[in-house]
């Protein structure tokens, strides 16, 4: 894949911020990790500044893992209401240009409420995973209008879709993104063996990957990357499509490196090897 459109040769005379700040709102006392995931992807694509608001014990461990990323720990074990005004504040403060959210947030009924009430106010793309899939499932409404990319696995997208199970078959999965697509008004990428990406109109697919990215977190680079482009102004479409390219590829290297003692950290390391030669 041709990633130099979206990664052009650098003017000498850019600034901190003309390559996107990305918001990551993710993780929780139990999936501690999440955000320094997201977050550490969303740097390794090409993010200038990177701000994680995330539960006191996520926020703790991405400030320690990666001090490259600014952290605000939100008191307690998991998202709620009390949060959402210190979110907006640091979404303004830092300008973000992208969020993550979602990501090892947990299903709590106060962090579904919380996801709903930071959809309606963010007016930036949105990479919406895990968590924030199942919410908006029990109400489409809350990202019509907005531009988004949502990155189900196959258990998330028929959730999305209220059916019990998804089909291997890609004629199925294809038709099943579409809906999802046109029922969110969004861009679904449909993550697996081979990854779909429709916006219901148009749709293209993705075969970089392995066998190994079975391991938790690889949903979670996913998402940084995703960001990370949408940061830098990049359409969500094409958005979707080079980041689940850059993933995957990234993946291979690593799992070629590590077999089945892959993890998805191991993927910092090659993201840029994989933008540098493409």
């Amino acid at each position: 894949m041709d990633l130099s459109k979206i990664y052009p040769k650098r003017s000498a005379w850019v600034h901190k911020g003309n390559f996107g700040n990305v918001l990551v709102v993710c993780g929780s006392k139990l999936y501690s990790g999440a955000a320094t995931l997201v977050a550490g992807a969303a740097l390794r694509s090409g993010a200038d500044l990177v701000s994680v608001c995330a539960p006191t014990r996520a926020a703790d461990v991405a400030a320690q893992t990666l001090p490259d990323l600014m952290t605000l720990p939100l008191k307690g074990d998991y998202l709620a209401p009390r949060h959402v005004a210190d979110i907006l504040d640091c979404a303004h403060v830092r300008h973000i240009n992208s969020v993550v959210l979602g990501c090892g947030l947990g299903r709590h009924r106060l962090t579904r409420e919380t996801i709903y009430k930071l959809i309606s106010k963010f007016t930036v793309p949105m990479v919406l995973d895990a968590d924030a899939l199942r919410a908006i499932s029990q109400k489409p409404e809350v990202v019509f209008g907005r531009q988004v990319i949502l990155t189900p696995h196959s258990g998330e997208l028929a959730i999305l879709l209220a059916q019990s199970r998804l089909s291997d078959d890609i004629e199925a999965r294809l038709v099943a993104a579409k809906q999802a697509a046109h029922k969110y008004h969004a861009v679904v990428l449909l993550k697996g063996h081979v990854d779909i990406i429709t916006d219901g109109a148009s749709s293209i697919t993705n075969n970089s990957g392995s066998p190994f990215m079975t391991k938790g977190g690889f949903g979670d680079t996913l998402a940084g990357i995703c960001a990370a482009l949408l940061a830098r102004g990049v359409g969500v479409f094409e958005a979707a499509h080079a980041a689940a390219y850059i993933n995957g590829r990234a993946g291979e290297m690593a799992a070629a490196r590590r077999g089945e003692g892959v993890v998805a950290t191991d993927i910092f390391d090659f993201i840029p090897r994989v933008i540098q030669s493409s």
